[in-house]
């Protein structure tokens, strides 16, 4: 079965979960700038005219689609990067995948989701 995270995350962070993605073999992912907030509800700052609260904030949105056997490496591989210890470091859904189909060759399914060099590659020792 195939699994979808979705990762929302601080925009300095970005570069970091990448990495750590690209370290485990994860090849294909895509990226969405958002705003919002969560338990934080904002941030307040401080400027010449005042206090003011800025309750919607950028983030950034980490979308990978990946089978079941890799969702742990990817979550601990978020988890890690993604982490401050500060409010606002984010959340990750996971939800299942019913059907996944790649537009130019038809295929279906995990042989959709196989890139060269992937974390699946590197767990079968096929060269990328």
């Amino acid at each position: 079965m195939l699994k979808k995270i979705e990762a929302i995350i601080r925009e300095d962070k970005v570069c970091d979960v990448k990495e750590a993605l690209a370290e485990i073999g994860i090849v294909g992912l895509n990226l969405f700038e958002v705003r919002g907030h969560g338990r934080q509800g904002g941030i307040q700052l401080v400027g010449r005219a005042g206090t003011y609260q800025v309750n919607v904030l950028p983030k950034i949105q980490v979308n990978i689609v990946l089978s079941d056997r890799n969702l742990e490496a990817a979550l601990e591989a978020i988890l890690k990067s993604a982490y401050t210890g500060e409010p606002g470091d984010g959340i990750i859904f996971v939800t299942p995948v019913e059907e996944v189909i790649r537009v130019r060759t038809r295929e279906r399914g995990q042989d959709a989701m196989m890139y060269p060099g992937d974390i699946d590659a590197r767990k079968a020792g096929t060269p990328g």
